[in-house]
């Protein structure tokens, strides 16, 4: 099964600006745990014929202080806009049985909290990018332009391995309130980025 997808890509954690965790897994996060949300917005893509562009997919997971030590907590949301087809398309894809980024993390997994469809609301204007899922996550991140730069262009990581891809744009969060599939938290910590995958 051939597929490809392309969108904007969100998080936001509980880690100080920036998560030691992104730099390397193998770092501990600032607090004794990591809780985060990944969001994904697919603006185009097709997954083995099936259109899934102009949908999105939350993942929220409750990790340990050293990501690498697994057991990580992991809910998702798949869009209500979705159809069952693209659903199952979409899950596919984030689960990482279809190959592909998220499969590297799928060891990491200790407990799987189950999937939820839910409407998902995605804004972006300008460095400014908020998160709406239902009632459960509803936080605005901020990329960050350091003291100085003339360009207005936004501080990056960049050389890391993360699923969206191998740099990031920093940001922070502006408001969050996060409380789903048992996991609550506010979020600090953030990122943002455009991402392409295909298998």
């Amino acid at each position: 099964m051939s597929w490809k997808i392309a969108g904007s890509y969100f998080e936001t954690c509980s880690c100080d600006v920036v998560c030691p965790c992104t730099a390397t897994f193998s770092f501990g996060a600032t607090l004794d745990y990591c809780r985060v949300v990944l969001v994904f917005h697919v603006r185009e893509g097709e997954v083995d014929g099936v259109d899934v562009g102009g949908l999105s997919v939350a993942a929220i997971a409750d990790t340990p202080k050293v990501m690498t030590d697994g057991n990580w907590r992991l809910g998702v949301f798949i869009d209500a806009a979705a159809s069952d087809v693209q659903a199952e398309a979409l899950g596919g894809v984030f689960s990482g049985a279809l190959g592909g980024p998220m499969a590297a993390l799928g060891p990491l997994v200790g407990e799987n909290l189950g999937v939820q469809r839910a409407p998902i609301e995605i804004h972006e204007e300008g460095l400014r990018h908020s998160v709406r899922i239902g009632d459960a996550v509803d936080f605005e991140v901020e990329d960050i332009v350091p003291f100085g730069v003339e360009t207005g262009q936004p501080a990056r990581l960049v050389g890391i391995f993360h699923p969206a891809g191998p740099d990031l744009t920093i940001a922070h969060a502006t408001r969050s309130k996060i409380d789903a599939f048992g996991i609550a938290y506010e979020g600090k910590s953030a990122f943002s980025r455009d991402f392409a995958w295909a298998a």
